[in-house]
């Protein structure tokens, strides 16, 4: 596509003004037919010459972006002619990518390279794709643009947001984890298995005493313990029309992916294996493993799944998980709990716990606690607070029935449940009870 530059509104005004003194002074026709022709020359001749114009184009970027992260992506123009080229680039990124920054104008000086960078933000998790970049050159005389779209094939991998991950590393020290809010307490002779001998201190237990070590060294001699590994946790995730549930820019989905990401790094890290089964649209299964290299198994089991209009089968996931894990495990099922679950949910969950410690942790839509806070100011107002009242009733007896029969509950909103998810998991740690 050639469209005309300011160069050729400019030589057209010329031919315009000339024209309206012609039809004044008829001396003057023969002048303007001349510079008519001269310019038509000289369109043409430009269009011809720059027609082909393009420059080699390449794109820099990661291969996989955090789901909510901003990162950047560079383009690289090699001008190899002997004149600068000025540009106009615009890359079509997909649809789920917001952009900042597109489009970009800059003049690249002959022989040289030009590096433009804008900034990509994910929307949306999975596997996208980079098609092609537009590029508009100022012709050799600076007449047209000449528009080019250059095929420029680039995969981008959208991951759940685990930038958590990197700053748990970070702080992964006893006096830094509160700032995650996550409360790891040291805990003194009360775990599962040995880990030292160590001098006697004021508050350990009499139980801790090792009165052989204490006769051989003359002195009060204490075993201490830590909390107990290789343990296994199985994520039971619900995919199902419950999580499509949004608040604020992600989804329930994808706020429970992130709290699986997390939980995964941290149980590794205390040397569990986690496992996963994923249910409700698209099946996944992924066994429970040990060791750090299984988070990016996770990782790529997971970054593709999507929540499905679909009703959840509760009773059949508690079946197949039973099929498929044999050893006992912590079973940790993230779903959304409703009003109607006494009839499908209590089962699964009791089924499963005849084998396994089962925790449910259920995401609380924030419209709730609005609709609830919000005044009252006619009947529909009224109603509306009738109504959930009654439904967030319904929940909380359900969430009772559910912990008289030893079935460890959760009920957060999406933004604390990485948090109160940890905390869940190390306070099982520290109470033996797996």
């Amino acid at each position: 596509m050639i469209l005309p530059a300011r160069r050729s509104f400019q030589l057209l005004a010329l031919n315009l003004g000339l024209a309206l003194l012609a039809s004044f002074l008829p001396a003057l026709l023969p002048l303007w037919l001349a510079l008519l022709g001269l310019s038509t020359l000289v369109w043409l001749l430009d269009a011809l010459r720059s027609h082909r114009l393009t420059l080699p184009l390449e794109r820099h970027m990661p291969q996989s972006l955090p789901l909510g992260v901003t990162r950047q992506v560079r383009l690289r123009l090699h001008n190899d002619s002997r004149q600068p080229r000025t540009v106009w680039v615009h890359d079509h990124a997909p649809p789920q990518l917001q952009t900042e920054g597109l489009p970009l104008k800059l003049s690249i000086p002959p022989g040289t390279w030009g590096m433009p960078v804008y900034g990509i933000r994910a929307l949306a998790r999975g596997r996208l794709q980079f098609q092609a970049c537009q590029l508009r050159l100022l012709s050799l005389g600076g007449l047209w643009w000449i528009d080019r779209k250059v095929a420029l094939e680039t995969e981008l991998r959208v991951y759940p947001n685990f930038s958590a991950v990197a700053q748990y590393a970070l702080m992964a020290t006893d006096n830094h984890l509160s700032h995650l809010g996550i409360m790891k307490r040291r805990r003194r002779g009360e775990g599962q298995d040995f880990h030292q001998l160590r001098e006697y201190r004021a508050g350990d237990s009499l139980r801790q005493i090792d009165w052989k070590a204490s006769s051989r060294m003359g002195k009060t001699i204490a075993r201490e313990y830590q909390d107990e590994r290789d343990q296994e946790i199985i994520l039971l995730l619900d995919c199902g029309h419950r999580m499509l549930a949004r608040d604020g820019e992600l989804s329930h989905f994808d706020h429970t992916l992130n709290a699986m990401l997390l939980l995964s790094y941290i149980a590794l890290r205390q040397g569990d294996a986690v496992g996963l089964l994923a249910f409700a649209g698209e099946q996944r299964w992924l066994p429970p493993r040990k060791g750090h290299h299984h988070l990016n198994q996770l990782l790529n089991a997971v970054y593709e799944l999507q929540a499905r209009p679909q009703a959840p089968d509760f009773s059949q996931a508690a079946m197949e998980l039973l099929v498929r894990q044999k050893k006992r495990a912590l079973v940790i099922v993230l779903s959304n709990l409703r009003d109607e679950d006494t009839d499908d949910l209590l089962p699964a969950l009791h089924l499963m716990r005849k084998r396994h410690l089962v925790l449910f942790a259920s995401l609380r839509e924030q419209i709730l606690d609005q609709t609830l806070e919000a005044p009252v100011d006619n009947l529909e107002d009224a109603i509306n607070h009738a109504a959930t009242t009654h439904y967030l009733a319904t929940r909380t007896r359900t969430l009772e029935a559910l912990r008289a029969s030893h079935i460890l509950c959760l009920d957060v909103p999406p933004e604390q449940l990485s948090t109160r998810l940890i905390n869940h998991y190390l306070d099982i740690k520290r109470s033996g009870s797996l």
